[in-house]
């Protein structure tokens, strides 16, 4: 499983990253630019991310708008939304307005920080990323 964590924390990246690391290799990016900049490059590819982690909090631009533009990119390459990346939002927002709007723009699930290793590996498992 092909990873890029988004995050803008130091900590938080190395929490993602000692968790998702046993499942295959993970990049990373400091904010949404980094992060549409990465997954552009990957479809360009031909391999694209399998699974991406993205904070809302970062400067330059946030995970709501980084998680739209990654979504147009995919659609722009015909990369049908069932066969995407899985993204997941990794956030201290726990708020409806926010939740609602992350799924509204098609990410897959939502978790809140602190990052549950338990919860991350149920939401793995039921987007079939891991076994």
């Amino acid at each position: 499983m092909k990873t890029l964590i988004v995050e803008d924390d130091f900590t938080s990246r190395l929490l993602l990253q000692g968790l998702l690391q046993p499942f295959g290799p993970c990049h990373i990016a400091v904010n949404g630019r980094e992060a549409v900049k990465a997954a552009q490059d990957a479809i360009a590819g031909k391999e694209p991310y399998n699974l991406i982690c993205i904070d809302i909090m970062m400067p330059e631009m946030d995970g709501q708008e980084a998680l739209r533009e990654i979504r147009a990119l995919e659609t722009d390459a015909g990369i049908l939304s069932s066969d995407g990346s899985k993204i997941i939002m990794t956030t201290a927002l726990d708020d409806k307005k926010n939740v609602m709007s992350a799924f509204r723009e098609q990410c897959d699930a939502y978790l809140v920080k602190p990052i549950d290793r338990g919860k991350l590996l149920e939401n793995l498992r039921s987007l079939r990323l891991i076994a």
